[in-house]
């Protein structure tokens, strides 16, 4: 339900892209907002706080004080900042309210969301459904795909289609789309919530009972999400597997939906999705679900779904260059992203660029699928040498370990003779990048350079 913003005190922690936009919406409905900061301010930094502080937006660095959060009636949170955070505590003694800004954005609004979480394939759906919904009403992307949905809250729209990430879900405990989609659960952001068991809670509590979303959206080739899915009690829809309702599958080439029983519809033949690998098929029905749902007709799905071109940094296409297809799939920050984007290779000679900043994620089946679709290995960054270890200690020897720079492993990759040469790095960019976005940026202009 909307609140009254006018004269209430507002903490924003962090000043980030979300911690912005609530700020500047919460201050055009009258609050006072306050963001600190604990990083220092840099020059990049200048102009954006000024335009804040003539707006009447506090702002502090390097620490968070005890002015900024005196009489707070609230606190919102950017998605980064971990529960164990000093900030995080100081909070809880003073019994301030911590929510993200997803959840400031849904209670400020009536206009439904659907939201997409899962440890790999959030980006690629949102941008599919989102792409799909567009055919027939007036739909938004937003959320951990890099726009707040409080920047959006002005603008007139049908739907928010919302990529949530399990950060954002810890402090989102109102927070209710009309659709939930849960991708895929594999290992990831251990550190931050404290064990693997509560990343699952973080994720699973967009389901919970007192909040369950009108629909819900699981993976059945994901063992979890199947058995979770099963004992879910509200309305559910499976993808990748056949079931007697409420499904989406893959048959002799081509993808079904099957609402009620007997009730079976091919959507599209596998051949016209432009989209590579079994991964993006499973990208492809939970996207047609979310628009089934919504009443988009079987012909508009099929052509926005044709239409459609992979988001970048995603198993995208950067060129046939010297005589090898060049594929940017530096969003794989994990080895199971790495995992799908392998596997979309099968039957083709392969060159993986691999390596970064490691999450100390086990390897072991990242390594048996190296073995089983790649000719050589380009190892780099941070993690190479325990990279390297283990996949010689998994029977892997083709390996070139590059102790130069980035561009280095790329030129290496380019001496090797394979047909493929793909950027999947399995690891987070940080040893070498301010993110994976500009590693994928610097190996497309790289590549190209050597057209």
């Amino acid at each position: 339900m909307k609140r009254k913003w006018f004269d209430k005190k507002v903490l924003i922690l962090g000043l980030s892209k979300s911690g912005t936009a609530a700020a500047k919406y919460l201050n055009s409905k009258g609050a006072d907002c306050y963001i600190t900061e604990k990083k220092p301010m840099s020059d990049k930094d200048t102009e954006l706080v000024k335009e804040l502080n003539d707006l009447g937006i506090k702002t502090e660095f390097e620490h968070h004080s005890e002015e900024f959060m005196q009489d707070a009636y609230i606190a919102v949170t950017s998605p980064g900042i971990p529960p164990q955070a000093d900030i995080m505590q100081m909070l809880k003694e003073r019994n301030i309210k911590v929510i993200s800004e997803v959840e400031l954005a849904y209670l400020e609004t009536q206009v439904p969301f659907i939201a997409i979480t899962g440890t790999n394939g959030k980006t690629t759906t949102t941008e599919l459904t989102n792409f799909i919904l567009n055919k027939e009403f007036k739909a938004e992307k937003c959320g951990n795909i890099g726009i707040p949905p409080c920047s959006l809250l002005d603008k007139l729209t049908d739907f928010y289609v919302c990529e949530v990430s399990s950060f954002q879900l810890q402090y989102s405990p109102g927070f209710r789309p009309q659709i939930a989609v849960w991708m895929n659960f594999t290992p990831d952001h251990i550190d931050w919530h404290g064990g693997l068991e509560r990343y699952f809670e973080a994720k699973a509590s967009l389901f919970a009972p007192c909040k369950r979303p009108a629909f819900a959206v699981f993976n059945a080739q994901d063992e979890r999400l199947l058995q979770f899915g099963k004992e879910y009690a509200g309305e559910k829809f499976f993808f990748g597997a056949e079931f007697d309702t409420n499904c989406a599958y893959i048959k002799d080439g081509a993808v079904f939906y099957k609402r009620a029983q007997n009730s079976e519809e091919k959507i599209i033949d596998l051949k016209d999705i432009p989209l590579v690998g079994n991964h993006n098929y499973q990208n492809v029905m939970a996207s047609l679900i979310c628009a089934k749902i919504e009443g988009v007709p079987t012909e508009k799905i099929a052509q926005a779904i044709k239409e459609f071109k992979a988001p970048e940094h995603r198993c995208e296409f950067v060129g046939n260059i010297q005589g090898k297809d060049v594929y940017n799939d530096s969003k794989a920050t994990n080895p199971e992203a790495a995992i799908f984007a392998l596997k979309s290779f099968e039957g083709r000679s392969l060159t993986l660029i691999a390596g970064g900043m490691d999450k100390n994620t086990d390897l072991t089946e990242f390594c048996e699928t190296v073995k089983k679709y790649v000719n050589n290995v380009i190892l780099l960054g941070a993690a190479r040498h325990r990279f390297e270890s283990e996949l010689r200690k998994n029977g892997y020897e083709n390996i070139t370990m590059v102790d130069g720079s980035f561009q280095d492993g790329v030129d290496r990759a380019f001496e090797k003779p394979d047909e493929v040469i793909l950027l999947s790095p399995a690891c987070s960019s940080y040893d070498m990048f301010t993110g994976y976005e500009e590693r994928g940026r610097v190996f497309k202009d790289y590549a190209l350079s050597k057209k």
